[in-house]
């Protein structure tokens, strides 16, 4: 609390006592700080002009102070020759206040004290949370970047860079209870149902040449030849994240659907859930899996790799009809469709039976992706050309892209290298036509016979939230590149950001969906206030989006001046 009063200082070296009004508050660190401003003379020669010269400026510096608070304004003198002071930090961030505001509605400082209750640690593994998740989504970088750089955030963070790998390893012991938790504030804050989630599979790549148990060398989506770890995400219909599970970077996408969703029926005790999925986890083991256990599915389907019987029916025009999208649509319920499957025998040996199922086969048709589909085609078989034209000096990462074009080659599974690059290579003109057949088709495998076609390619269409996700996680939150070593450290880096995605997802849904999250992280990365005199804070940025959040979260957002105390005041209304 700031406030004017009057000041009695006894000077020894003149035996005499001095009068002023002076301007009491404290500094960052809590300290009581004063400045004068008016300064008034000593007591002895103020006696011969009042008849009582302590009541009367005691009286002044109260009737200044009401003033100053009427008005809403103070005075401060500026000294242009005074140096920036070195020992502290002149500038701080304030647009966290919305990402600390939603952690403390989750209750995440409740249940993070609550896990550490019993641990023979002395570091505060809560505010370590906190400043991970802060810094992820204000500045990503990494853990030593996020010790160097906690003061610029008002709270006050003392631990150091050791104390955070020991949290991180906690974060791990404590990840699917933290999960769960998260779960069931979701739920009871938003309402939300997990009737329906949708599945997909990412990995993410290390900066490391030697692989171990977890980090192993697959099928990397940014073609990089580096280790990487598979990671499925599942989200809610409102794109708000469920949960993760992290896999070894060599498992195929379509294994990691069963042990990721036995989780989630295990731990969420959810009811009856139908998933959807890309054509990558469509197998007959997770259309098996998920019969077995009662829930339902919506697979892509390739049209590509189909069965000959499956392309006829697709391309016959007869049966289709227009949507609302100008999407063309046909259906037909299969009544013993054929399932591949796998099992284990003797815990060993793997064996392949064949199961029928009750299934939907959706089929839709859209001219602007058959457009795309060409556009991509084209770019891929101009590679394909300069690869024929010069083949030693290209690499086909996982057997797939340009080098799918080029009849005649042989590609070393190992290093990705083209083996018979002086035998004669040359475009593969049949499998482009028949490609050319089937641009702008899209087919859908279902369990839910009842839901409607147009329903069925809605939520299919869906897919694009957790693509989406993904790449808020990887650009926005900065996943990647991870150079953490152990699997400890790792998952709990997994953990952060997914923490750090759903608190992000919460913000743009509250936002009604008008502002993305780069949007809304880079706003919030420019609401600084610089330190100017005493406790006064100098804000200089604003725009429509801060206008936005001041309105949907009650934070203050459009004053270009705050005292110290009034900050507080705000980050202790985000914690309540």
């Amino acid at each position: 609390m700031t406030f004017l009063h009057l000041r009695k200082a006894f000077d020894k070296r003149v035996n005499r006592t001095y009068l002023s009004i002076v301007h009491g508050y404290r500094d960052l660190e809590g300290k009581s700080k004063s400045k004068t401003v008016k300064s008034l003379g000593f007591l002895d020669e103020l006696e011969k002009i009042y008849d009582d010269p302590i009541t009367h400026f005691t009286a002044l510096a109260k009737k200044m102070d009401k003033e100053r608070i009427l008005n809403n304004s103070i005075t401060i003198t500026l000294d242009l020759a005074e140096p920036i002071n070195t020992e502290t930090e002149n500038r701080k961030n304030y647009g966290y206040i919305i990402f600390s505001k939603i952690y403390h509605e989750l209750k995440l400082d409740r249940f993070l004290d609550n896990a550490r209750r019993h641990e023979k640690f002395i570091f505060n593994s809560e505010a370590i949370m906190r400043l991970l998740l802060y810094t992820r989504l204000m500045s990503p970088g990494s853990k030593r970047a996020a010790v160097l750089d906690k003061e610029q955030f008002f709270d006050k963070f003392d631990f150091t860079l050791y104390d955070v790998y020991d949290g991180l390893s906690h974060f791990h012991k404590i990840s699917d209870k933290l999960q769960l938790h998260l779960h069931e504030q979701v739920v009871e804050q938003y309402g939300r149902k997990t009737s329906l989630v949708y599945y997909d599979v990412t990995n993410y790549h290390f900066e490391i040449d030697k692989q171990d148990e977890l980090r192993r060398r697959g099928c990397a989506k940014q073609r990089r030849d580096k280790p990487i770890v598979q990671m499925g995400l599942l989200l809610d219909t409102e794109s708000l994240p469920i949960t993760y599970k992290i896999f070894p970077g060599n498992t195929h996408d379509s294994q990691t659907l069963m042990p990721a969703l036995a989780e989630v029926k295990k731990h969420f005790k959810t009811d009856r859930i139908v998933v959807v999925a890309d054509k990558g986890l469509n197998s007959g083991d997770n259309i098996v899996f998920n019969t077995a256990l009662g829930d339902g599915y919506i697979y892509s389907k390739s049209v590509r790799g189909a069965s000959a019987g499956f392309q006829e029916w697709l391309l016959e025009p007869s049966g289709y009809y227009y949507n609302r999208d100008k999407l063309k649509i046909k259906s037909k319920i299969v009544p013993n469709a054929k399932i591949k499957y796998t099992v284990e025998k003797d815990g060993k040996k793997k064996k392949t039976k064949t199961t029928t199922v009750e299934q939907k086969w959706v089929a839709f048709y859209s001219e602007k992706y058959a457009k795309r589909a060409k556009h991509k085609r084209e770019e891929i078989v101009a590679k394909a050309l300069q690869m024929i034209k010069n083949p030693a000096k290209y690499k086909n990462n996982c057997d797939y892209g340009a080098a799918g074009y080029i009849k005649n080659i042989k590609v070393d599974k190992e290093t990705g290298e083209i083996k018979n690059y002086e035998d004669y290579l040359y475009l593969d003109e049949v499998r482009i036509a028949e490609e050319e057949r089937l641009d702008g088709y899209y087919a859908i495998i279902t369990s839910e016979l009842d839901e409607t076609d147009e329903q069925i390619v809605k939520l299919y269409r869906g897919l694009w939230k957790i693509e989406e996700s993904f790449k808020i996680s990887k650009g926005v939150l900065g996943t990647r590149p991870l150079y953490l070593k152990t699997e400890e450290h790792i998952n709990a880096h997994f953990l952060i950001c997914f923490v750090a995605l759903l608190i992000a997802r919460i913000a743009e849904k509250r936002m009604d969906g008008k502002f993305t999250i780069q949007q809304i992280t880079d706003t919030l990365q420019r609401v600084n206030c610089s330190h100017i005199k005493q406790n006064i804070w100098l804000f200089d940025y604003a725009d429509s989006l801060t206008s936005e959040l001041q309105s949907t979260f009650g934070i203050e957002f459009s004053r270009r001046h705050m005292t110290l105390q009034e900050i507080k005041n705000n980050l202790a209304q985000s914690k309540s």
